[in-house]
């Protein structure tokens, strides 16, 4: 039996208990692996390996002993409750292996689950698995975790206090992070708000979400592009005592100003065009560099660019001037920048 997109999602969380088997497969192993991870948990419950009522399997392995995966199948646990064998990076050219193990497969026998790469609308294995009666054929595709699969990760990580704007910091966060990541995120944010009534804000989801850049860098990139020229020589000197090299500094520059320029040029305005930031970017620092996009223009962040590309390339040269001092000279010129024209 063939699952739609839509049904894999509730088919793991609440899997047949009567049928033969499933085959979970598609081209990102760890969308793949968490699926099977989600069927295996909801279909066997806790402890199902120390009770070894679940046998793992390797394709390798039934290419050189068939009979195995038929001999998991019935064999009689010691521990009472469903049992699973799972076969993992199963095959078209386990078929036919697959295909005595359905037939001959009765209930009260283990479920076989299996996991395969991509797998084709013509390959046997995907079509013995559809054809059968009872098994099931899901496939995974590279899609981000729709809005209710969001919603049953947040209640499991124990968070029910979503306001929109927050759902909407997610649902971004899905769309830009791999699945096993995201999941973590959502995990640290149940740990990160464990024993706080007050519901989940996008200051909450920027404290725990992947940083793309290092917080030290933020101070001297946030004082330049807000005009407060004051603030760049201390902490360049503290960045400097840090290690933090003017070339880093510079890169991490032209990442911070291209993306308020990226901003600025979006069509649905600058708020859209943080939103579809790749990383995005969120909570207090999204409102931030919003403020900062409004006071430049477009513009002015074209002509900080063109600075900043040709200070880096004067930094790679071959000139002997004080590279820290070049770079500080030219965020100050840019923290400049925003103030000319206004007069």
């Amino acid at each position: 039996m063939k699952l739609t997109p839509r049904d894999v999602a509730a088919y793991v969380r609440k899997p047949d208990s009567s049928a033969a088997g499933c085959l979970i497969f598609g081209d990102d192993a760890m969308r793949v692996a968490l699926r099977r991870q989600e069927l295996l948990k909801s279909l066997l419950g806790d402890g199902a390996e120390e009770e070894m009522r679940l046998t793992r399997l390797a394709g390798a392995e039934l290419r050189s002993d068939p009979a195995t995966l038929l001999d998991a199948v019935k064999a009689v646990g010691f521990f009472p409750g469903p049992r699973a064998v799972f076969v993992e990076a199963a095959t078209d050219g386990l078929a036919p292996v697959f295909a005595t193990a359905l037939a001959d497969w009765r209930p009260g026998d283990a479920q076989i689950i299996a996991t395969a790469g991509r797998l084709t609308p013509a390959s046997a294995l995907r079509k013995l698995f559809e054809g059968h009666k009872t098994a099931r054929a899901a496939a995974i595709y590279d899609e981000p975790p729709s809005r209710a699969e969001i919603e049953t990760l947040l209640r499991e990580a124990g968070l029910t206090d979503i306001p929109q704007a927050a759902m909407a910091d997610l649902e971004t966060l899905a769309r830009a992070l791999p699945p096993g990541d995201f999941r973590q995120t959502v995990e640290k944010l149940g740990l990160y708000k464990r024993g706080d009534p007050t519901p989940l804000g996008p200051a909450d989801i920027a404290a725990v979400a992947p940083l793309t850049l290092e917080a030290a860098l933020d101070d001297v990139l946030n004082a330049t592009a807000e005009a407060a020229q004051g603030s760049i020589g201390p902490i360049l000197s503290r960045l400097s005592g840090q290690g933090v090299a003017p070339v880093t500094l510079c890169i991490a520059a032209l990442r911070h100003f291209r993306a308020l320029h990226a901003a600025t040029c979006h069509p649905n305005g600058p708020a859209a065009g943080l939103q579809a930031q790749r990383p995005p970017v969120f909570g207090p620092r999204r409102d931030r560099m919003l403020k900062q996009a409004q006071l430049w223009g477009r513009d002015k962040l074209e002509t900080a660019l063109s600075l900043l590309v040709d200070t880096d390339l004067t930094l790679r040269s071959a000139q002997t001037a004080p590279q820290m001092a070049l770079m500080e000279r030219t965020l100050i010129r840019l923290a400049m920048l925003p103030a000319r024209g206004r007069r």
